[in-house]
């Protein structure tokens, strides 16, 4: 507009003096009857009488010289209307996006109470007071009036105010609006919109093709992994954000579950079809599903962004394989990308394998169970009664509790169950060695073979037999192995996301509050966090998924808590024999144990009959023990002098401060255990401290 004022003060006095002109020519030529007359004009020479040709010409240019300012104008007054239309229709569609995704557009928007690190934006749903900045010639909208986006037809017609303005220009109408608004919000944008954002998407929010759209495309909370630390982790969030919109990827084709009773419970259940229903019956006789929430407690991922509540929805069957920290979003295995607000990693481990089996061939493999998922446990569960002879490689957790579920099915099958490690017994690792060589014969009277001490050299099949043979040349031939080695943290995301993994323990490098970035959490198996009490660790075990996942979710809404609260394990080895431990237990530190007779009610049936739930660390609280009542029974004996280990207490110890306890069928007591590594402080007497739980109590 402002380009067309000044043309048109330029070419105007030309224009009127050239149609001046133009008239006393042909007036004069009309009155002279044809005959030329000299006309003068100021500043301009018309040549020679007799040459009339001459302002013919004159003419002409002068008229082209109009016409052609005229069509100037013109088409600078068009581009000048279509760029300021451009500029406006721009800001509008990121304004309409801004408060319309992504949630419904009338819904109310959510709080979070901590704004993402990488953006100074608040939560999705909620308006941008400065990015939505109006222009002088719009009017501001109210803060709870959401965006509605102009159909294609209006927005080609211009405001009428745009066509009449007639004031003079204002400085703000020199320059082009500047686009700082656009460019201040340009990363979260970029990761938490599509490339190219369609308006009808934001219109039609609703329509569930645009909430299949958005859902693939953007969750204020991801969580990878479909296990214990996620869900967790989804219920901490939810708890303390109840609108919150929380989207759990995971590769495998189930929802999230408990994977404890796939090495205990399951294995006892007298029904027949307990592969396919996944229930079992737990020590204290009460039925209960492996998953912890039916399909009814989840959203579909499609209705996830337009339910009014939020909710969690699970994404089965899809892994993440790339993570774009700076851009905050992740790439599927099917190139899908999803951007986030807030990311919990929680992809747990893989089982290790033995390198003699990975170098034996197919025929080796294919005969090899490793034991970790639902559908491990169904296909070890049919091959278990389809052979003779089964050989568990592995005297941990996992190795002991699948050798005493198998060895009690012996009995009913004929199936020859071995177990063997490189230990001197079984636990070998972890409990100090005459409770380890007591523990194995226990693990014997369940009907296991063990062989002790060995080391696999080989592993080759001949003869429709699988032939292990060991480094002191003993042979071993059985049906199917299952190889119970360990856990190997799944850091395949560490590369192509910059996170740290920790070369001592494994594991993602993260802070006392479970943070790797600004952004992203790490829980369960796969987190090396920093114990605030016993330094950096990493732990594999059920209870530290559900307490690192809580704690995960809470920060992940702004709690900021550091990790203190020390998670236990516990392990079965059936239902009379179990123990329950916390803080660092490991066999190659000092020990200290104190034993007692134990009674009927001293096992994990009776534990978990009293307790009402056979996943023992579900009826655990953070409820730390004050002043405990001591026994006033006499001082026991240390377990070096008993030969009967019916049940105790292990203190295991580093520079005189327990660090960490083993509760040998005691229950009830770990409040008890987790104040005394909390206080971390030195005692001069164990048996003193023993008689906090009340082991000598019948």
């Amino acid at each position: 507009m402002l380009k067309c004022r000044a043309v048109w003060k330029k070419l105007a006095p030309l224009a009127r003096e050239s149609s001046t002109l133009c008239r006393q020519s042909v007036r004069r030529a009309g009155l002279n009857n044809g005959r030329p007359v000299r006309v003068q004009v100021a500043g301009m020479s018309s040549g020679p009488l007799g040459e009339g040709g001459e302002n013919k010409l004159y003419f002409l240019l002068v008229a082209a010289a109009g016409l052609g300012g005229v069509a100037y104008a013109y088409k600078v007054v068009k581009d000048d209307q279509r760029a300021y239309l451009e500029r406006m229709s721009r800001s509008h569609r990121t304004a309409t996006q801004k408060v319309a995704v992504p949630s419904k557009p009338h819904a109310v928007p959510e709080p979070e109470p901590q704004a993402a690190p990488l953006s100074q934006e608040p939560s999705p749903g909620a308006p941008d007071a400065e990015a939505v900045a109006p222009s002088e010639t719009t009017e501001p909208l109210p803060a709870d009036q959401p965006v509605v986006e102009a159909s294609p037809a209006e927005a080609a017609e211009p405001p009428a105010a745009l066509l009449v303005e007639e004031g003079p220009p204002s400085a703000a109408e020199l320059t082009e609006p500047p686009p700082a608004p656009v460019e201040e919000s340009e990363s979260t944008a970029t990761a938490a919109e599509p490339a190219e954002p369609l308006p009808e998407v934001v219109a039609e929010s609703a329509d569930s093709t645009s909430a299949s759209q958005k859902i693939l495309s953007h969750a204020p909370y991801l969580l990878i992994g479909g296990g214990t630390a996620s869900f967790a982790a989804a219920r901490s969030i939810r708890a303390r954000d109840p609108g919150a919109r929380v989207l759990i990827v995971t590769d495998e084709p189930d929802l999230p579950y408990m994977r404890p009773p796939l090495s205990k419970e399951l294995w006892f259940s007298d029904d027949p079809s307990v592969t396919e229903t996944l229930r079992f019956k737990q020590w204290n006789g009460k039925e209960r599903s492996i998953y912890f929430q039916p399909l009814s407690f989840y959203i579909h991922p499609e209705e996830l962004n337009s339910a009014e509540n939020g909710g969690v929805a699970v994404l089965t069957g899809k892994k993440v394989i790339h993570m774009d920290v700076r851009g905050n979003k992740v790439k599927l295995d099917d190139d899908t990308e999803i951007s986030y607000d807030k990311c919990l990693i929680a992809t747990g481990g893989v089982p290790r394998n033995i390198q003699a089996i990975e170098r034996a061939g197919e025929e080796v493999t294919k005969r090899t169970t490793l034991f970790r998922k639902i559908e491990d446990f169904k296909s070890l569960e049919k091959v278990s009664r389809n052979i003779k002879s089964i050989t568990i490689i592995g005297g941990g957790f996992l190795g002991s509790e699948l050798a005493c579920a198998l060895g009690r099915r012996s009995t009913e099958s004929g199936l020859e169950v071995i177990q063997m490690f490189p230990e001197k017994g079984n636990m070998g690792k972890v409990l100090p060695e005459y409770l380890s060589n007591w523990t194995t014969d226990k693990v014997k009277k369940e009907g296991v073979k063990i062989i002790s001490e060995a080391l696999v050299k080989s592993v080759s099949y001949r003869d429709d037999k699988l032939e292990i043979q060991l480094k002191d040349g003993r042979l071993v031939k059985t049906d199917h192995i299952v190889a119970a080695v360990g856990l190997e943290p799944n850091v395949d995301l560490a590369k192509s996301a910059g996170l740290e993994v920790d070369s001592d323990f494994g594991g993602f490098r993260v802070n006392a509050e479970l943070q790797a970035r600004s952004n992203i959490w790490v829980a369960g198996d796969a987190a090396c966090f920093y114990d605030i009490r016993l330094g950096r660790r990493r732990v594999e075990h059920h209870d530290h998924a559900v307490v690192s996942g809580r704690l995960a979710g809470e920060n992940m809404t702004g709690a900021s808590k550091p990790y203190w609260h020390q998670s236990m394990f516990w392990s079965d080895l059936g239902p009379d024999v179990g123990y329950e431990a916390i803080g660092i237990v490991d066999s190659s530190l000092p020990t200290v144990g104190v034993f007692a007779k134990a009674t009927a009610k001293d096992t994990p049936k009776a534990a978990t009959e009293q307790s009402g739930t056979g996943i023992r660390s579900e009826s655990e609280t953070e409820d730390t023990a004050i002043s405990p009542v001591a026994s006033s029974a006499p001082a026991p004996t240390v377990a070096e002098q008993k030969d009967n280990y019916g049940k105790g207490v292990i203190f295991y110890l580093r520079d005189k401060v327990v660090v960490g306890i083993i509760l040998w069928n005691v229950f009830n007591r770990m409040p008890v255990a987790r104040k005394i590594i909390k206080d971390g402080e030195e005692h001069a007497d164990l048996n003193e401290v023993a008689k906090l739980f009340n082991i000598h109590d019948d």
